[in-house]
Parts: C-alpha cells; structure tokens; sequence
C-alpha cells in the first residue's frame, strides 16, 4: 500500500516537472520569436507635390549676321579686278569689283551718236513747221502740207526723246560695269575670280551688313511645338562659356530642312559681345513651356508585374506598399509622372531595394 501511494505520487511530480518544463520552453520560444521580429527599416521620402518642371533645352549653332546680303552685277561680262577678299571691311560706296566696260562705252558712244542725229532731225523739223506755219497763215500753202510738217516735227520729238532714254540706259550699263558695297560691312565669301566671265546676278562677294547679329540653331519640331511663344534664349560662345548675351527668336523657318527634318530658327541678339564673332560656335539655352505635374527622385523607382512603380507610407501605420506609376519624362536624376501619384502621397526615395510589401519602416527626418 505504501509502494503504491509512491508511485501516484513519484508518477504526479513527473508531470508536473514536465508541464513545467514545457511552460519554460513555450516562453522561451517565445521570447526567441520576439527577438527575431525584424526592427523598423528607416527610409527616406518625399511628399507628391504638383510643381513647373519645364524642360530645359540646349542646341548648338553659330553667329551670322542678321543682314547678309549677296553682291552681284546687274550685267553679265568678264571681271578684270576685285578689290577686296574675305574678312575685308568695306565702306559705303568702297568699289568691290570692276567688269570689261568696253562693250557699253561702246554702246553708249553709239547711243549718244544716235541722238545727235535725232536732235539734228529735230532742228530741222521744226525750221520746216515754222515755215509751214507761217505760209498757212498767209494762204500761200494748202492744209495738207502743213499736217505734214507737224507730224514731221513730232516724229522728230520723238527720235530725240528716244535717244535721250537709250544713253541713259547705255550710261546706266556703264556705271554697271563697276560693284560697290551699299552698306558698311565684312566680306563673309567670295564667288568668282578675275578674268572669269560672270552672269548677271552672279554672287562675286557675300557682305555681313554692320548692325545686328543673329545666333542661327537648327531645331526640331518637338521643341518648337513646345516653346513659349516669345522666350528668352540664353546663348554663350562653345569654347568661353563666360561670354553670353541674351536673345530672342525673330524668324522661324516656314518650312523643315528636307534632309534633317528641322527648323532653322535666328535668334536676334541683344548687345552680342565683341567675342561673339561671325561663324563662332555659340549654345542657345532655352525652358520649354509644360504644365504642372508631379515630379520625384529616380531613386524612388522600382518595379512591380515588369512595370515601374514606387513605394508608397500609410502616414498611419507607417508602413509601405506598392504601387505602379505610370512616367511621363525620365532623365538619370528625376522621374515625372504622368498618372499613379496624388498631391501628397508619402514616396520612399532612399532604400527601396530592401523593403517588402507590409513592412514598418521608420523615417529618417520629416517628410518633405
């Protein structure tokens, strides 16, 4: 009886230090997985906030005159001389080339012959109008002549009015016989020789009037559909930087280059530096035009089912989850979006890479 009451009693305290002992690794267990719950992951992040993120836009082109004008003779004939080269200064007036101007001394010579003819004919037409006039009033010659010595007389005028127009025009050619500038400027090219025989209209020397300048760029039709209406273009010389001027678009090509597909667009300058010479390499700075939208951090970027997403805080619970965004621009330091943010949706933008969907994270500083 005795042996009995024992073993109940040894068979009790077995279980009991078992139950005991599978409460203190219960809790242990416990406390393991409370140690291993993982901590919150700081990120940093950036408030959605509709801003102007025009794009800026740099095109390359050169300095010309705003006035370049083509000097040419009015008549065709071979060049005997030309007095200046490229990179000349002329004055107003300074002779640039002479023609051969034998043939219209020639031409004039006989114009001015003709005309004394005429002028001789005349003299005497009239001496016989008179003496037809004075015998009509007299009764002394029938009507009939005297009509023809009138028309005689006009015809006469005639001839002499005739020859006057036509030395002038053989004078006229003469003077043709010899280019000079119209304006003060530089020669920029030249076109013929001398001894060449040149056409009339034939480029002999390219002059850039004094004046105005232009910067002369090349621009593609995206960037004119979204330029302001009246901007302001910042140009600077390719090689100094330090030398700019300020401009603004006076003449847009109406038509695109065949070949390249752009516009060729001058940029009046404003008080262009000295530096700023003809044919320089000069870069035109422009901001184009867009509307408000949201602009965030490249870094913010993941992805999400092969599309690019972000991830987005619960400012409640402080925790994240993600979401596709659909972008409208991007460049290696910001990303805009077209659609998938709202005004003041909480963006991660610094530790994407180690973030899950749920997950507590702790901010490194106030959102902004």
């Amino acid at each position: 009886m005795t042996r009995g009451r024992f073993g109940v009693l040894f068979r009790r305290r077995r279980w009991v230090v078992l139950l005991a002992l599978l409460a203190i690794g219960i809790a242990a267990c416990g406390r393991e997985q409370k140690a291993e719950a993982p901590p919150s992951r700081p990120v940093r992040t950036v408030t959605a906030a509709r801003q102007d993120v025009g794009e800026t836009v740099v095109l390359t082109g050169h300095i010309q005159a705003e006035d370049e004008a083509s000097m040419a003779f009015r008549i065709g004939g071979r060049m005997t001389q030309r007095f200046v080269n490229v990179g000349d200064q002329v004055k107003t007036g300074q002779e640039i080339a002479r023609l051969d101007p034998q043939n219209e001394v020639n031409a004039l010579r006989s114009a001015q012959a003709s005309l004394a003819a005429a002028e001789a004919a005349l003299t005497q037409a009239r001496a016989a109008f008179e003496r037809q006039r004075t015998l009509l009033a007299q009764g002394h010659t029938p009507r009939a002549q005297f009509d023809l010595a009138e028309k005689a007389l006009r015809t006469a005028q005639a001839q002499v009015d005739d020859g006057e127009t036509q030395v002038r025009i053989a004078a006229d050619r003469v003077s043709f016989t010899v280019l000079q500038a119209d304006a003060p400027g530089t020669v920029t090219a030249r076109g013929a020789e001398p001894g060449e025989v040149v056409q009339a209209g034939q480029m002999i020397v390219q002059l850039a009037r004094q004046g105005g300048r232009d910067a002369v760029f090349d621009v593609p039709a995206q960037v004119l559909r979204s330029a302001p209406g009246d901007p302001q273009v910042t140009i600077s010389l390719t090689n100094d930087p330090s030398v700019t001027t300020v401009g603004r678009v006076r003449e847009v090509a109406p038509q695109a280059d065949p070949i390249t597909r752009t516009f060729q667009v001058k940029v009046g300058l404003t008080d262009p530096p000295a530096a700023m010479r003809l044919g320089s390499t000069v870069n035109g700075v422009v901001r184009l035009e867009s509307d408000k939208v949201i602009a965030i951090p490249a870094s913010a970027l993941t992805e999400l089912n092969s599309r690019p997403a972000v991830w987005i805080v619960d400012p409640a619970k402080l925790t994240v989850s993600l979401r596709n965004i659909e972008m409208l621009r991007f460049d290696p330091g910001t990303v805009v979006v077209a659609h998938g943010l709202d005004t003041g949706d909480i963006v991660v933008t610094a530790g994407v890479q180690a973030l899950h969907p749920g997950q507590t994270i702790r901010l490194l500083g106030p959102a902004t």
